[in-house]
Formats: structure tokens, C-alpha cells, sequence
């Protein structure tokens, strides 16, 4: 037995599979996993049954599965762990983040205007934050910036992999956003920033193959995007803050005209 088969937990049930018989088999397994972790509540961090055993009782094959679930890791429901397995996510703010992901899907051409919005919410957002640090005492100050560091470690310590990296961008974020703390600017700024990665990485869900940004960038480049918003925000700096996360901005831009096709 395997280091990783004997660290890693039970998968749970997932009670109701049927198999599936659309057009776009993924699309239907997506739904149906998506639904089993809404119906069942399934638990922050549950382990999925592995893609063989979901394959076999969806009636698909493992490509299609594989698929499925790299849509629901950008769904923000699901994390994949490389060696490990999928492991349950859960945000209850899957409906601002199904609405988003329609308004995009019925206008693909309004994808500058969903990267817009992100960089509004992001720059206020860490504008709050990095105010509010600078009036907080000690120890809420200290557990604030721990928050923010833990989440720039796990963009520094990501073995390189997509799914990876991808979540740890997007929990360096929502860490970043949600010290202004306001949990509803927090929840659609998660969802805005969802969508826009749904966008870049449309190729990587369809093929499995890493986007050409991210085949030449990885952690180090991250790393030099992300560490200078951490800093600010530590320092209180309102100004650095907004102006590293414009310069982030700026890289997504690029990272966007890149994805051939763009969404």
C-alpha cells in the first residue's frame, strides 16, 4: 500500500448516481456531483470516490469524469490534489456564482467587462483592507496578516500542477478580499474572479492540457504577482495596494488574450 492510499481519508457515498446519456456527458456528470454535494451536505474537505469507481457508476468513461470534475474545481465546489484525489469545497455563494457563469454564457463577447469588474471589487476591496489593518489591535492585526501569508505560502509551495496553482490563486484572493470584511463583497468577488478563470482555462477543462501562461510562468511567477498585494496590505499601504493589484491586473489581461479561444 502506497504512502498517499494509506494518509489520505474514506471517500464518502454518493447515494442517487445514475448514469448519463447527453449530449455532453460531462456537463450532465458535473451536475449530478454538483447536486450530490448540495443534497447530501457533504462536509468541507470530503474526499470524492476516485475517478475509476465515479466512472463506473456514472456509466462514462475516466476522460469524461476527469473533465467533469476539473469544471467543478472551477465551479469552486471541488478542489483535485494532485496524487490524492477531489476533495469537496463548499461556498454558499453558488447561486451569485451560477448567475455570473449565465451572464458570461449567454454574451461570451462581454469578457472585458467581467475583468473590469473584478479589478473594481478586488481594488476595493484590499483598499479596505489594507485601511482597516492599520486601526486593528495587535492580535487581530497579527491573525489577519497569518491569513494572507498562509494563503501566499500555498501559492509559493504548489507543486506547479493547473488545478494547484489554480487554487491557490483563488484562496489568496478571497483571503486578500475578505479582510475588509464584508462577507457579501467577499462572496461576489469570488464569483466575478471564478468566472474570469473559467474563462482563461476553458482549454485545460476541455483537454486536460495547461494553458501556455501557466506552462511558462509557474509558482515563481505567481509569487512575484501576488507577494507585493500581501506586503501592502500588512503594511496599510492603500496606495502599494492598489497599485499591485493593478499591475496583477494587467498580467490577466495578457493571460486572457492569450486563451485561444478566449472562453
Amino acid at each position: 500500500m502506497s504512502v498517499h492510499s494509506q494518509r489520505r481519508p474514506r471517500a464518502v457515498p454518493l447515494p442517487g448516481i445514475s448514469p448519463v446519456a447527453t449530449a455532453r456527458r460531462s456537463d450532465d456528470v458535473a451536475a449530478q456531483i454538483r447536486n450530490l454535494i448540495i443534497r447530501e451536505r457533504l462536509a468541507e474537505g470530503a474526499r470524492l470516490p476516485a475517478e475509476r469507481e465515479l466512472a463506473e457508476r456514472f456509466g462514462a468513461s475516466r476522460p469524461t469524469v476527469s473533465q467533469a470534475l476539473r469544471s467543478l474545481s472551477l465551479m469552486g465546489l471541488v478542489e483535485i490534489r494532485h496524487g490524492s484525489g477531489a476533495y469537496v469545497v463548499r461556498r454558499p455563494e453558488a447561486m451569485v456564482t451560477a448567475s455570473v457563469n449565465l451572464m458570461l454564457d449567454l454574451d461570451r463577447d462581454s469578457a472585458g467587462h467581467l475583468m473590469d469588474l473584478r479589478l473594481w471589487l478586488e481594488d476595493t476591496g484590499v483598499r479596505e483592507a489594507a485601511e482597516r489593518r492599520t486601526g486593528l489591535a495587535a492580535a487581530d492585526g497579527a491573525e489577519q496578516d497569518a491569513a494572507i501569508v498562509a494563503a501566499l505560502g500555498r501559492l509559493r509551495d504548489t507543486s506547479g500542477t493547473v488545478s494547484e496553482l489554480v487554487a491557490a490563486d483563488t484562496v489568496f484572493h478571497a483571503a486578500v478580499v475578505r479582510a475588509a470584511a464584508n462577507p457579501y463583497l467577499t462572496a461576489i468577488y469570488e464569483s466575478v474572479h471564478g468566472a474570469v478563470l473559467s474563462c482563461q482555462l476553458r482549454s485545460w477543462v476541455d483537454t486536460d492540457s495547461a494553458p501556455l501562461w501557466l506552462r511558462h510562468g509557474g509558482p515563481e511567477h505567481q509569487w512575484a504577482l501576488h507577494e507585493p498585494i500581501a506586503a501592502a496590505v500588512a503594511a496599510g499601504d492603500t496606495v502599494g495596494a492598489r497599485a499591485a493589484v493593478y499591475r496583477h491586473h494587467e498580467a490577466m489581461l495578457a493571460h486572457l488574450a492569450a486563451a485561444r479561444p478566449p472562453c
